[in-house]
C-alpha cells in the first residue's frame, strides 16, 4: 500500500475537510516519529492518514475504528497497519505490537490539542505555540473539552518519553504542514 491509496482511501469514507486536516496532522506527525525510531516512514505515514478514515460513518466507540478494520482488510491493507490504526482506540484494549502502534495512540489526540491552541495564538501560527501554552491550555477543561488529557499523557508514557519533550516533538511535526492545515498565520497586513 502506498500513500495515494490511503489518501484515496481516507477521500472516500471521510468528506468533512476538519477531519482530512487531522488525518495531515497524524500522518505527519507518525512521519516524524517513524524517523526518530528508525520505521518505515511510508507505513507510518499511511497509519496516520488512515486511523480516523472511518469516524464519519462510525462515529460510535462500539464501532469505531473496528467496521473500520473490516474495510481496510477487505481492501487488502496489511495486517500491521490495520492493528495499529485499531491500538489508537485505547478502549478496545489491544496490546501494541511496537513502537507504531503506540506513537499512532500518542499523537492523535495531541495533534489535534496542538492546533487548537494555535487557531487561538493572536495570528494562527504553530510558531506562536510552545510547551508552556499546551500545557496551560491542557489544565482549562473548557478549551478543547472533546479531547481527552488522559490520553495525550498516557500516550507520551507508552512511548517512554517525558510529556514536554512529546509536546515539542509533535509541534515540531506540525510546523512543515502547518499551510494544509491551517495554521502558518496570517500575513502581516491582515492583523489581528
Amino acid at each position: 500500500m502506498d500513500r495515494a491509496e490511503a489518501w484515496g482511501i481516507l477521500c472516500e469514507y471521510t468528506k468533512s475537510e476538519p477531519l482530512r486536516k487531522h488525518a495531515l496532522a497524524v500522518e505527519a506527525a507518525m512521519r516524524a516519529y517513524a524517523r526518530r525510531y528508525g520505521g518505515d516512514e511510508e507505513k507510518w505515514g499511511i497509519v496516520g492518514l488512515l486511523h480516523d478514515f472511518d469516524f464519519e460513518i462510525h462515529p460510535d466507540p462500539e464501532d469505531h475504528p473496528a467496521k473500520g478494520a473490516e474495510i481496510m482488510r477487505q481492501r487488502g491493507v496489511p495486517e500491521d497497519i490495520v492493528h495499529a490504526v485499531l491500538c489508537h482506540a485505547p478502549y478496545l484494549g489491544l496490546e501494541p505490537n511496537g513502537d507504531m502502534d503506540r506513537a499512532i495512540y500518542a499523537v492523535d489526540e495531541l495533534t489535534g490539542f496542538v492546533i487548537a491552541v494555535a487557531l487561538v495564538r493572536p495570528n494562527k501560527s504553530i510558531d506562536e505555540v510552545d510547551v508552556a501554552a499546551v500545557k496551560k491550555k491542557m489544565k482549562d477543561k473548557g478549551f478543547a473539552r472533546a479531547v481527552n488529557r488522559d490520553d495525550i499523557t498516557g500516550g507520551a508514557e507508552k512511548l517512554g518519553v517525558e510529556l514536554d519533550e512529546h509536546i515539542a516533538f509533535v509541534i515540531e511535526a506540525l510546523k512543515p504542514v502547518a499551510k494544509e492545515l491551517g495554521i502558518a498565520g496570517r500575513p502581516a497586513d491582515q492583523g489581528q
